[in-house]
């Protein structure tokens, strides 16, 4: 596990910005609880080639984009972090905002490729994304 204070440097270059200790111990590892929902979603439209999955998910980090928080966040916020005795994850910050729209126009490209049977291009960026999404 990484020390506290590499996570801290990561978490604020994706725009956390001002997490105590104990927040930062709550909440640090949920923060990845979005990334990983989108990357098995995108390793599911890619494997299954599916142009209306990738297309679902790109309206979803889109949706990341505008909102305070990505939709998956939400989940967390009012369903998971009760059982688990958390505090609700805080907004994103510019940084993840825009890794959700990069990875819409991704997803896009994606679910059109698929659907014009350029089934070669659609594993690779689906690949790629899935791969690239969660690293």
């Amino acid at each position: 596990m990484a020390a506290p204070d590499v996570i801290r440097k990561r978490l604020e270059t994706q725009g956390f910005l001002g997490l105590d200790d104990e927040a930062l111990a709550q909440v640090g590892p949920w923060l990845r609880w979005s990334p990983a929902w989108c990357t098995v979603f995108m390793a599911a439209g890619t494997v299954l080639a599916s142009p209306g999955i990738l297309w679902g998910l790109a309206l979803t980090a889109a949706a990341g984009v505008v909102l305070p928080n990505h939709p998956f966040d939400y989940v967390y916020n009012h369903g998971v972090r009760r059982l688990t005795g958390t505090r609700p994850l805080p907004p994103n910050g510019p940084p993840r905002k825009f890794a959700c729209g990069r990875a819409a126009v991704w997803l896009i490209a994606t679910g059109f490729a698929f659907a014009q049977r350029a089934s070669t291009v659609g594993y690779v960026l689906g690949g790629s994304c899935a791969l690239r999404h969660y690293s």
